[in-house]
């Protein structure tokens, strides 16, 4: 075992601040190209999945945004400003906790049914045919040199790329869905 007369605080702060300089050393250089497909988990929703019989049109019967939440998408908004990132369109899952995301982040948005959750039933069985969907408008997609935000499942960012993304957490890919770059927002 190895003694040190460094106190275990002092090395809890260098840690911390090792890891608050990596996260601040994120990887926006693909984005900052344009023509790319940045994917984002919702900000933080406490749980998961949603209750039974939760309707996708009534915000009251889904797992919505906690504050913490919310301070995070307003977060990813000034993260895009901050890098300078050109949005050409933002889309949503259906899902309010993926809309609030967008409007807390983006302020504009337009749901797209291919991003909603697959997680539950009845909305599992949907998931082929939604990840189709998703790769056929990726496929299909003109950025003229600004970026494609989809704000969606952790479900769906895992089926379309294998990353398993932290919420809020921006997966940077190209259109032949191969992973450029990770952030984590929080």
């Amino acid at each position: 075992m190895i003694r040190t007369n460094v106190p275990h605080k002092f090395l809890t702060i260098l840690l911390f601040s090792f890891l608050i300089s990596y996260s601040a050393q994120a990887n926006w250089e693909p984005a900052k190209d344009g023509d790319k497909i940045i994917l984002i988990r919702h900000s933080i929703a406490p749980g998961s999945g949603d209750p039974t019989g939760f309707k996708i049109n009534d915000c009251k019967t889904q797992r919505n945004l906690s504050e913490e939440g919310i301070n995070q998408s307003k977060k990813i908004g000034k993260l895009f400003k901050e890098n300078q990132i050109k949005v050409h369109k933002v889309l949503s899952s259906q899902w309010c906790r993926c809309k609030d995301t967008a409007k807390y982040a983006f302020g504009k948005y337009k749901e797209f049914s291919a991003l909603n959750s697959t997680f539950q039933s009845p909305y599992d069985k949907n998931a082929k045919k939604q990840l189709k969907e998703l790769k056929n408008y990726i496929k299909n997609w003109k950025g003229d040199g600004a970026n494609l935000v989809l704000i969606t499942h952790y479900v769906v960012i895992t089926a379309l790329t294998d990353k398993a993304p932290r919420s809020g957490e921006i997966v940077i890919i190209d259109k032949s869905l191969r992973v450029l770059s990770t952030i984590l927002t929080r």
